[in-house]
Formats: structure tokens, C-alpha cells, sequence
């Protein structure tokens, strides 16, 4: 039956809800019929995916609409289809999206649906795949309250009216397969909403890269790389507790680590051939990326992503940083990302508002709103949401093997009224603060990586003292359990970093900045972190925190690195605070690595250097970081001295004591109350002179007679004894 005449003029005009009813091969009494769009053809021959004809069609409308019955022995075709066009004496073959059925499948429907599929990367974005026999591109977006949804790109001119997509009502999703096109092709999502107007051209959710900024479209890409050499790595780390590992992070912002000679940002490989080695050097054993997700905005350091399944094209491609990870790998380093599961900016090709109607965020804006950085919160209750977050961490795991993802600004997500007035937020049922709704896609986060990805490290930046949060997040454990491996510590953080701000003479009536954060220590799995947060918007480098003038500084800063290391919890140094960086970090330059050739800043990234391998190499001072029968106090109340001194140990190996003394005074014998008569080695003394100290110790060792051991102990410094016999 011939369609009305309106059916063909929304379809010639891109509008029309079901396009492959009218375009494509259709079966009847009298055989095929085909209906083609092909703007600019003057005439048509239809043919099979190998070339041979079926027949012609006849142009029935001039703006490309092309109409015929296949003939001869292909009267009843039911295969794809592509035709011969020509025009002005030139010719062009065109393969035909509506003559292919669908890829997703009914499985894929109930799944969707339920907001329980765990491969939603291998089905929604665009796949470069073979389909029925012709290889493209398969693209599919979620986009449920949308009239009509057509794909637009630089195949097609950007033509909404070119391919519109069909649409599997049920559950939202707009689908369609574009023969012969590969990889690197620009596209987006021309959307109509409910109430028929155009949104702006929406980028892909699902987008496994995206075009330089500030251009914003999606391309089509192959995600990560086929071939991978890193099974010795992910095998050790699938089989040990990482809590009794040693942990040394090194926390980079891939932009500004190091540039090249045009002030330009290195790509994955040179990142690679530079960073890798450089972190093997220092000793660390992880590496933290700031946000490498697709984002619009330099100074945003990714934490507004537009595209959480793109690595930033600012670096290269994605096979670029597959190949970053797998080198890591090789050289025995782990790789974490950070995560950003807490808002999306509101830019208007991205996440917001994304098919009309708040669809990713929530319409009240006190529930979507985030009035810190003006960003949307996600819509966590909302089962398709929480699958597209918890998909996309599955997603970097199982594609790019990283070793972990540190989830950004936890706290934000837990607390309805976090950083609004009174009568800026709804409680939840119980009239409570609590967003359950974003506990239980933490929860479900967890499970799912842990559940599938032995090895994998989750981290909360999480600032408050919500409890559970690195508890096993079993489903008959309390509601509160989240499920993390490591938990941030923030209050280290703050109340060592006050500390050593203090002038050495007020620091003994402040004894327990340093005290207080030993009665929780082992409340949670520990990261102590000294981040990227803590030396930018005014608040200096970790150097120019210190008190004092400038040897002080240094002095203070060696002393402050030694406490760090000598302290339970695993560790983590923000780029150019390993060699004492001077100014603020700022994301638009490289770090200041001239620095190293004065002895103070070199002398710093020595001691570094020396302790991670310390850390490393002994087990007192990693194996029981989250467990309290590691620790024990040797002097915790020498406020006047402003002395701190305990011990760390672990079953059957030699115990260390850490001394540190916070003064600019040396104490030439102090009477030090050891568990064991017999050697201490002095294996660390942040005062000696390679590390730009005075050179005062210990000349290599103490004996302890009667459970006393005299230890000089230098201004300014921390010292490390270990138990020798």
C-alpha cells in the first residue's frame, strides 16, 4: 500500500518515528519493493553486496527519493542492498543502513530494562563490526523520551535528514548500522524531544574518543588494543592483599607533568617513554592520572568530563593509552584513574538535558544541581544511569586494564545536602541527609568490579566519617558499607600539614595534630594523601607550607616526608612535590624540573627515592598499614620536645622505629625506650647530607641496653632505626 503522502514528507525531512518501515527492501504480493534516499542521484541501480543488479528505481521525488520493485531473479532478494548511482556523468555506490536488520537483540532489551547489563560498552556507542555480510559502523544511544533520533556526521554532511534511526521502543534505544565506514569519522546525535524541538547536536555517551577540543564531536574508534603483554602484573596483583602491599602513589596531570619544546602536550607514548621510567626510578609502584576522560575544559583538569568512555584526544588516541598501561605493566607499575562518577558538566553537547527532558540528571535542581562547580548530579536512583556509571568503571578495567579508580568527591554523592542551605535540599524517605540512592550504585560499583576483576583497587576521596566505607559491601552487610578498598584520609592531610605550618616554638601546644589521626588510623584502609588539591587555588606548594625560612623549609618538608612514609597507611605524592616544587601547580605549564639542579630540590627527590625503596623492601613499614597490631607508640607524649616516636612491625620481621623530632634543636641523646636490646641500624635519617640535611646521626647504628637506647636525633628530622639483633 502506497504510504500518504505526510509519511513521506516527515520521512524526506528526517522526521519520521519509523524509518525502516518506509526505506529498504519490504516483502509483498508482487515481490520486493525498495525505497532509497540518495541526494544528488539522478538515477539508480540496485544491487546485491556483491555488485550484481536486481534492478532500477525510479526517482519519484527531486530531493533524492527513489522508489522501484526488484526484477529477474532477484524479484524476492531479502539480503542487503547497495546502489549504483549517477549524475552529471559520475558515478558512486551507495550501501544501504535500511536494507540490514538490527544488532541489538532481545536479550540485550531485557537486560537494558532491568538495568542489569554489564556489557553495555560492546552495545551502545558506535562498534566497528561486520554485519550481515558488510563491514561499518553499528551506532545505538539511549535516548527514551526523544520523538525521533537521527545520526548525523561527516558521512552523511551533517544531514539530520540523512539517517534516522530505528527505534527499539521498549527501552529507549535508537539504533542503526552504516555500512563501509571505519574508523576516525565524526559524528553526533541530532535528537528531537518530546515536545518536537531540535537539542543541540548531542555527542556520544558511549564514545570511545572524541575530537579535539574545542571541537566536540565523537569518532568512531576501536577502543584500547588487541594485543597485551601485562599477565605477569595482573596476575600478582590478582593474588596478593593489597592492604599488606606496598603502595606508593604518584599522582600526575598527564597535561602538565612535562611538555615538549612547543609547549605542546606529550601523547601516550611519550608520556611513556619518559614517565614510566622516571616513576621506576623513584621507587613509587602505582601511577594516578588525574581525569583522562574527554573534557571540554583545560583548567577543569577532567573533573567535567563530557566523555567518560574517551580518553582526552589531548594525548593521541586511545590505543595510545592502552599501550601507556600495558608499559607500566611491563615495567612492574600499576595504573589508577581518577573517576568522576559524582556530576557531569552542563555544556550543551554533552550529558544535560540530553534528549529533551532531564534524562542523565534530575529536573529539581535540589536534587540535580551541584551548586559547587554549577555541574549536574546524576541521576544515581535511576536503574539505566547507575548502569551506564557502573559500566563504565567495568569498562576501563576490562579494556584498558587499569589497575584501579580513585572515585572523585564521594562525600558530595552521599549527602543530600552537601554544600546547600536549609531549604536547598529534599531528604530522603526517612526525613534523613543520606542519598541511599548513591550508596547503592557505590555498592553496586564495587561489587561489580571486585566481582569480576581480581586485582582491582577502588579509592574514596571521601571527607567525612561515614562509616563503612572501605567494609565489604555484602548484601546482608549494614546499608552504610560501600564496599572500597582504600578510603582517602583526610584528616592526615590536614592536621600534619597545619602542623607543620606552626613555628617549631608553638608546635608543643599542638601535639596532637599529629596524635589525634593514631586513634583512627586503622578505623579504614588508609591512602595518606598529600594530592593536587592541596597546592593549587592559593594554597601554595607543600614546600612553602612549611615554617620557618628557607633551610627550615626544606628541613621541615624532609621531616614531614619521613613521618609520612614511617606512618601506617599507603602513600601518595602529587607530581613536583617529590623534588620540592616551589610555585603552585598550575595545569597550563610544565613542572618546574630545572629546580633539580640546585642540591636542596635534588636532595628532596633522593630521599624520595630512598623512601620508597624503604617502604618497599621492608615489611614492618607496609604489611600492617591497616592493621593496628603494626603499630605501636614508643613516645606519644613528649609535646615539649615535640618529639614523636613509634614503632612499626609485622610476624616475623624486624621491627623499625620511626623518631621524629620537630624542633630545630638536636637532641644529642635521647633517652629512646625500645622494645629489644641489641643493634638498631639507622636506615634513614632525613637529616644526612645527600638530602641537603647537616649530616647529624647516629654514625650508622645504636645499641639499646635495658630497653633504653640513646639516639641522637637531629633538628628538624626523622630518623628510622631498624632492629638488627
Amino acid at each position: 500500500m502506497e504510504p500518504p503522502a505526510s509519511a513521506i514528507e516527515a520521512l524526506l525531512a528526517g522526521r519520521h518515528a519509523d524509518p525502516f518501515a518506509l526505506l529498504g527492501p519490504h516483502q509483498g504480493p508482487g515481490g520486493t519493493f525498495v525505497r532509497a534516499i540518495l541526494p544528488g542521484a539522478q538515477s539508480a541501480e540496485v544491487c546485491d553486496l556483491a555488485g550484481a543488479s536486481l534492478g532500477t528505481l525510479a526517482c519519484t521525488d527531486p530531493r533524492g527519493l527513489f522508489e522501484g520493485k526488484l526484477s529477474g531473479k532477484g524479484k524476492k532478494y531479502t539480503g542487503p542492498l547497495k546502489y549504483r548511482c549517477a549524475a552529471g556523468g559520475s558515478e558512486w555506490w551507495v550501501t544501504d543502513p535500511y536494507s540490514f536488520g538490527p544488532v541489538l537483540g532481545p536479550i540485550d532489551d531485557l537486560l537494558i530494562a532491568q538495568g542489569t547489563h554489564f556489557r553495555l560498552f560492546d552495545k551502545l556507542g558506535a562498534h566497528l563490526i561486520e554485519h550481515e555480510g558488510a563491514p561499518g559502523v553499528h551506532f545505538a544511544v539511549w535516548a527514551p523520551n526523544a520523538q525521533h533520533v537521527c545520526l548525523v556526521g561527516d558521512f552523511n554532511d551533517w544531514d539530520a535528514r540523512r539517517h534516522p534511526m530505528r527505534h527499539r521502543a521498549d527501552i529507549g534505544v535508537w539504533e542503526i548500522f552504516i555500512p563501509e565506514i571505519g574508523e576516525g569519522r565524526a559524528y553526533k546525535y541530532a535528537i528531537t524531544g518530546p515536545d518536537g524541538a531540535m537539542q543541540p547536536l548531542k555527542a556520544d555517551p558511549f564514545a570511545f574518543a572524541s575530537e579535539l577540543r574545542p571541537k566536540t564531536a565523537s569518532l568512531t574508534a576501536r577502543p584500547a588494543k588487541p594485543d597485551w603483554g601485562d599477565e605477569a602484573h595482573r596476575a600478582h596483583w590478582s593474588q596478593v592483599d593489597p592492604r599488606r602491599e606496598a603502595i606508593s602513589i604518584y599522582e600526575v596531570h598527564p597535561g602538565s607533568w612535562q611538555r615538549d619544546e612547543h609547549d605542546w602536550f606529550l601523547n601516550w607514548d611519550e608520556l611513556a617513554d619518559r614517565l614510566i621510567p622516571y616513576v621506576v626510578e623513584m621507587g613509587f609502584t602505582h601511577i594516578e592520572f588525574l581525569p583522562i576522560s574527554e573534557h571540554p575544559y583545560d583548567p577543569s583538569w577532567g573533573y567535567q568530563t563530557t566523555g567518560l568512555y574517551a580518553p582526552s584526544a589531548r594525548f593521541g588516541g586511545p590505543d595510545g593509552f592502552a599501550r601507556f598501561v600495558d608499559g607500566a605493566h611491563r615495567a612492574g607499575i600499576s595504573v589508577l584513574l581518577d573517576w568522576v562518577p559524582a556530576h557531569f558538566p552542563t555544556d550543551e553537547h554533552g550529558l544535560a538535558h540530553f534528549d529533551g527532558t532531564a534524562l542523565y540528571e534530575h529536573a529539581d535542581p535540589r536534587l540535580g544541581f551541584h551548586p559547587d562547580w554549577n555541574t549536574a548530579i546524576y541521576n544515581f536512583g535511576r536503574r539505566e544511569v547507575a548502569n551506564f556509571l557502573v559500566n563504565n568503571a567495568l569498562f576501563w578495567a576490562e579494556r584498558y586494564h587499569v589497575d584501579g579508580l580513585r572515585v572523585d568527591a564521594v562525600a558530595s554523592m552521599l549527602y543530600r545536602d552537601y554544600s546547600r542551605k536549609a531549604d536547598e535540599w529534599i531528604p530522603n524517605e526517612q526525613g534523613g541527609r543520606e542519598n541511599w540512592e548513591a550508596v547503592e550504585f557505590l555498592k553496586a560499583t564495587n561489587r561489580a568490579l571486585y566481582g569480576s576483576h581480581p586485582g582491582i583497587l577502588t579509592i574514596a576521596e571521601e571527607s567525612t566519617d561515614w562509616p563503612g566505607v572501605t567494609l565489604p559491601a555484602f548484601d546482608d552487610a549494614p546499608r552504610s558499607n560501600l564496599g572500597f578498598g582504600f578510603k582517602w584520609n583526610m584528616g592526615f592531610m590536614h592536621d600534619t600539614l597545619t602542623y607543620m605550618g606552626r613555628d617549631p616554638v608553638h608546635r608543643q601546644y599542638h601535639h596532637q595534630d599529629i596524635t589525634f589521626g593514631l586513634m583512627y588510623a586503622f578505623s579504614e584502609n588508609y591512602v595518606l594523601p598529600l594530592s593536587h588539591d592541596e597546592v593549587v587555588h592559593g594554597k601554595g606548594s607543600l614546600l612553602n607550607k612549611m615554617s620557618g625560612d628557607d633551610w627550615q623549609k626544606f628541613a621541615n618538608l624532609r621531616a614531614y616526608y619521613g613521618l609520612m612514609w614511617g606512618y601506617p597507611g599507603k602513600k601518595l605524592l602529587f607530581m613536583g612535590q617529590e623534588f620540592a616544587q616551589r610555585r603552585e601547580w598550575s595545569e597550563a605549564r610544565s613542572l618546574d624540573w630545572e629546580l633539580l639542579d640546585a642540591p636542596a630540590h635534588a636532595g628532596i627527590r633522593q630521599l624520595v627515592r630512598d623512601l620508597n625503596r624503604l617502604y618497599r623492601s621492608r615489611p614492618a613499614l607496609h604489611a600492617r598499614d591497616c592493621e593496628d597490631d603494626g603499630f605501636e607508640w614508643l613516645v606519644v607524649d613528649d609535646a615539649r620536645a615535640s618529639v614523636f616516636a613509634w614503632l612499626r612491625k609485622c610476624p616475623g620481621q624486624p621491627p623499625i622505629a620511626v623518631i621524629c623530632n620537630m624542633t630545630p634543636m638536636t637532641h644529642g641523646c635521647y633517652g629512646l625506650r625500645l622494645p629489644h636490646d641489641g643493634l638498631w641500624a639507622e636506615v634513614l635519617n632525613s637529616d644526612a647530607v645527600e638530602y641537603g640535611g647537616a649530616g647529624q646521626g647516629n654514625l650508622g647504628s645504636i645499641n639499646a641496653t635495658g630497653g633504653i637506647g640513646c639516639v641522637t636525633l637531629p633538628p628538624l628530622s626523622t630518623v628510622m632505626l631498624e632492629y638488627k639483633g
